[in-house]
Parts: C-alpha cells; sequence; structure tokens
C-alpha cells in the first residue's frame, strides 16, 4: 500500500468510528439527553417525551396514580399540557441508566436510583400504564428491574407523569 492510499484508508476507518461511535456516546450522557424547561418538566430529545421534573412523592396505588397523572398533576404546572399519562414499561426502562460508573443520587426514601438526576424520584419503584386484569408492571429504578405487582398496592410505588411531544 502507498503511503496516500493507506493515510486515505486510515482516514475512511476513524470517519466510520467516528460516526458510529459519537451517536452511542451521546446517548449514553445523561445531560445531552434531557432539556430542562424550567416549568416542572423535562424534555427528553431521545424518546419525544415530556415528562414531569418530580414524582407525586408519596405512596400511591395504580388507580391513584392513573387520577393523579390526569386530574391533578396537569394543574400544578405553570404552563397547561395536554394528554399527560403514565408511562410505558419501555419508557420507563429508557430512563434508566446501566452505566456502572454512574452512581446515580439517593432519594428521599433512601434508595440509590440510577436516572438521571433531570427527573427527581423520591422513590425508585414506578407505575408503569401495563397492566393486565388486577396488576400492573412496576419499575425499580435501584435494580433496573421490573415485576408486576396489584393495583391496590401502594407501598414505596410513585407515579411519574409523561407526555408525547407529538
Amino acid at each position: 500500500m502507498t503511503g496516500g492510499l493507506m493515510i486515505r484508508h486510515i482516514s475512511s476507518l476513524i470517519m466510520a468510528m467516528f460516526i458510529l461511535v459519537v451517536p452511542f456516546c451521546l446517548s449514553v450522557i445523561p445531560g445531552e439527553r434531557f432539556t430542562d424547561n424550567k416549568d416542572g418538566t423535562v424534555t427528553d430529545h431521545q424518546q419525544g417525551l415530556m415528562w414531569a421534573k418530580t414524582d407525586n412523592i408519596g405512596d400511591i396505588d395504580w388507580h391513584q396514580a392513573d387520577k393523579w397523572i390526569r386530574f391533578t398533576f396537569p394543574y400544578s404546572l405553570p404552563v397547561l399540557y395536554e394528554n399527560w399519562r403514565l408511562p410505558t414499561l419501555e419508557e420507563l426502562q429508557s430512563l434508566h441508566i446501566k452505566n456502572k460508573e454512574y452512581d446515580g443520587y439517593e432519594a428521599e426514601c433512601g434508595q440509590l436510583l440510577k436516572i438521571s438526576q433531570e427527573i427527581q424520584l423520591t422513590c425508585g419503584f414506578v407505575w408503569s400504564s401495563d397492566r393486565q386484569s388486577i396488576t400492573a408492571q412496576v419499575f425499580n429504578f435501584k435494580r433496573g428491574i421490573y415485576y408486576s405487582d396489584r393495583l391496590v398496592h401502594k407501598r414505596g410505588y410513585r407515579a411519574l407523569a409523561v407526555r408525547d411531544l407529538n
């Protein structure tokens, strides 16, 4: 290989690595993904969603969570946005930070949560909209796992509002 050809080959490899690696790196840096709207909400550019900046700040069962999100939370904001709902399990999973080097933050309930600091949870168990009969999925931001629990249980569970930007 001649010197010029080798330099072009190396340049192509570096460019390909840049194109493949940089978007991945940006997606795992929490600060790049979110914008604090300064009105109690956070825009999630990666998912095309708007999240509540905080949860409901207390133990809540699934039915209460659904009502709090639809009828109470929207009126706590200085700007009235429509279509607030419980997040899907997939949306909650997208908030969990899997990077072992990220320490997360300590919630009021004492749990160490692996979620971006732009969203402040008071405890790490969050109801999802995914339900079947008398149970719904709960996401655990301490461990990054989910499980089903009965809709009437509320110990440590929180409601986190979300809405689609479109």
